[in-house]
């Protein structure tokens, strides 16, 4: 039998939540239980401002003990009412604290704008953490407007070149392949997000076009959220003589079959759409019908602050189509008239353009801008000719432009539903 007084022993005994440790013979008291280091994060806000970025400053705090000189958490945030990355930057990572570093900062940086509107939130949240427990996770950043008296923003979302012919090899009961035929996931990022309108920019069915070709494949994808869509043609409308089709399958919202032009207020903005076929409807040029309609249409509503039209053709494109100087009388028409923005489809692709005169002359003060949005979910396409004042262009994602109408301004983020291209901003109105 070893001598207790020359050996070492040790031996862990718990008493009543005390941990005791014997070491050589002498006992020492550690921590009772549950008391080891906490961790919380506070609420943060921020003055939003009218451009650049605000930063939200979060702090991090450790309290009691900590289990060991090295505490980690993570962290993330998420989207409440203000959305990332039109109105903030996502942020996620890691913190380290300790007994010598009680206290972390962390900054979520916060996209200004001239935009009236409410107060917007988004939230951030610690986990995974180590060496201590999280008591309070969840801490809440409020971004402040500081442009005027808030009002409601009206949140709507475009795109054209959409619904694969049933047909097609790639169809694949709707579900498509790859970025062929993925006219269901673009539409699943509009089902219950809670946008007042659906632009659709023309070539919403391809094939025939006819009626049953809406309803086997257009219908059980974007004609989810047909009650708020508002639709142009497209040339492929017309390969089903007059678009009979498309004016059977949208009705009244498509407005006169002789016509397929219209427009509505959305929001405090004057809405136009335009029927770019223009062999269909009389022409496009200067004194024919529809420009006559749309000078008029203009003039009537010159009250309004801010202006947005849209057809199937983009008047400018660095696309396999190409620019449509066609449509160059549309374009003066709505310049003259202070107008804001212009949304086309048919390249198969996403392209924003610095706004610009109607021969294509860059004018930031008055000057039209517009995004080409062809990546409803038929296919995408390499660019051809990178035209000027070509900004941002994608064609490896599928997904939808989100638009932001403000009174006084706009914002913007394209939403991915196939791939990863991202893209935001904001304007103001003329």
């Amino acid at each position: 039998m070893v001598g207790a007084g020359r050996a070492r022993r040790t031996a862990a005994l718990v008493l009543a939540g005390v941990a005791l440790v014997v070491v050589g013979g002498a006992a020492l008291a550690a921590r009772p239980a549950g008391t080891a280091g906490t961790l919380r994060i506070s609420d943060a806000t921020v003055v939003e401002g009218n451009r650049g970025f605000a930063s939200l400053i979060f702090t991090v705090r450790l309290s009691g003990p900590a289990e060991s000189s090295r505490v980690k958490v993570t962290y993330s945030t998420s989207n409440g009412t203000a959305r990332a990355p039109a109105d903030y930057v996502a942020a996620s990572g890691t913190l380290t604290l300790g007994n010598r570093a009680r206290t972390r900062r962390l900054a979520v940086k916060v996209v200004g704008d001239r935009l009236d509107e409410r107060n917007e939130t988004l939230l951030v949240k610690l986990s995974d953490a180590s060496g201590a427990r999280i008591v309070d996770g969840s801490a809440r950043g409020t971004i402040r407007d500081n442009d005027g008296a808030a009002v409601n923003r009206t949140t709507i979302a475009a795109a054209g070149d959409i619904a694969c012919d049933p047909e097609d090899e790639s169809f694949n009961g709707g579900r498509g392949e790859d970025l062929e035929c993925r006219q269901r996931a673009t539409s699943d990022r509009l089902v219950g997000a809670g946008y007042a309108a659906v632009l659709a920019l023309g070539d919403l069915q391809y094939g025939d076009a006819d009626f049953e070709a809406f309803r086997a494949s257009y219908d059980p994808s974007w004609g989810r959220v047909k009650a708020i869509t508002r639709p142009v043609p497209g040339d492929h409308e017309y390969d089903d003589r007059g678009a009979a089709g498309y004016f059977r399958y949208f009705g009244s919202a498509a407005g006169d079959p002789e016509k397929g032009y219209y427009s509505f207020e959305l929001g405090g903005w004057h809405v136009i759409a335009l029927n770019s076929n223009c062999s269909k409807v009389g022409g496009c040029e200067a004194g024919s019908p529809q420009e006559q309609w749309l000078r008029a249409d203009l003039a009537a509503h010159g009250s309004a602050r801010c202006t947005l039209a849209f057809w199937h053709h983009p008047r400018f494109s660095s696309g396999r189509h190409g620019n449509y100087p066609e449509y160059t009388a549309f374009w003066r028409a709505l310049y003259e008239a202070n107008a804001e923005l212009v949304l086309s489809g048919d390249d198969h692709d996403y392209e924003r353009f610095r706004p610009q005169t109607p021969g294509g002359a860059l004018n930031t003060a008055r000057g039209i801008r517009q995004f080409v949005v062809g990546t409803g979910g038929k296919s995408v396409r390499p660019f051809s000719t990178v035209r000027p004042n070509s900004e941002v262009r994608d064609h490896a994602s599928l997904g939808v432009l989100e638009l932001t109408l403000g009174r006084t301004g706009y914002s913007w983020r394209f939403v991915p539903a196939v791939g990863f291209f991202s893209d935001s901003g904001s304007g103001s109105c003329h």
